[in-house]
């Protein structure tokens, strides 16, 4: 359980879901964890936010696993804050390593139909997020001389889907910005790669408003054993979808010394979505 021993990974979103598990998979495999999260309610967004509870669980099960762990609630939409954090933690922790570019938001609505601030809120959190994060990382990782880092995108970045114009929008930019980071930072012996998730069993999709619309001929919100069974029609594999862990696990791949060569990867964790 050393895969990453004496690393330090840099992971925003990590109070709870795919974040969360990023941050208690690397600390089993060793390393120390910089953790981030807006832990609050986002204008556009109705799905229940993180809070800074769950935040406080992730320290604890870091913990648990051996490691440290520092903790902030930050907006990934703030340049400053996330400076502030990052430069301070590197300090305290001696250096970075990793980098895991995890928070993000869904809302659903037909392309012509969105707000202009839905449209805005998902591309300033899902993709210039996304960028934020790496340009105040990629100092520090320049001066370690190496380092990974791993920019969670979704299948909706390989293909389009129904209702989510602006998720997919800011997902497929999170593709091109990685291409680009890795021709840019690969002198520096820094890699970047994304990963590609199917439906992930989180507070993302386990909500009314998801599962109705997998569900539209229902007068109700479906149950979770109905949902089930219409999300499973995305997948080649006949599961409705994958754990948070399953997402940890692959950019856990993607960080450590076993993907050294590996650089501008698009890696769908998808039981097969994008190939149906």
């Amino acid at each position: 359980m050393s895969r990453l021993a004496g690393k330090v990974a840099f992971i925003t979103g990590a109070a709870r879901g795919i974040g969360r598990a990023q941050a208690v998979r690397f600390a089993e495999e060793g390393a120390d964890i910089l953790a981030v999260d807006l832990c609050g309610p986002i204008e556009s967004v109705i799905i229940p936010p993180a809070t800074e509870d769950d935040l406080a669980e992730t320290r604890k099960l870091v913990e648990d696993a051996g490691r440290r762990i520092i903790t902030g609630v930050v907006d990934v939409r703030v340049t400053d804050a996330l400076q502030a954090f990052v430069d301070a933690g590197v300090k305290e922790l001696g250096g970075l390593d990793i980098v895991c570019a995890t928070a993000g938001i869904t809302s659903s609505a037909p392309a012509v139909d969105l707000t202009e601030e839905q449209w805005k809120t998902m591309i300033d959190i899902n993709l210039t997020g996304v960028w934020k994060t790496t340009k105040v990382a990629v100092p520090h990782l320049i001066e370690r001389g190496s380092g990974s880092m791993v920019l969670v995108s979704s299948i909706a970045g390989l293909r389009g889907l129904l209702g989510v114009a602006h998720y997919v929008a800011a997902k497929h930019g999170v593709v091109g910005l990685m291409r680009t980071l890795a021709q840019e930072l690969a002198e520096y012996g820094i890699r970047v790669n994304t990963v590609h998730p199917t439906n992930v069993n989180t507070t993302m999709i386990q909500n009314d408003m998801v599962r109705s619309k997998f569900r539209p001929d229902l007068n109700r919100p479906p149950t979770v054993e109905e949902f089930g069974e219409a999300a499973k029609t995305m997948n080649m594999l006949p599961i409705p979808w994958v754990e948070p862990v399953d997402i940890a696990n692959a950019s856990l791949f993607l960080a450590s010394d076993e993907s050294r060569y590996i650089t501008a990867v698009t890696l769908p964790v998808d039981a097969g979505s994008t190939q149906r």
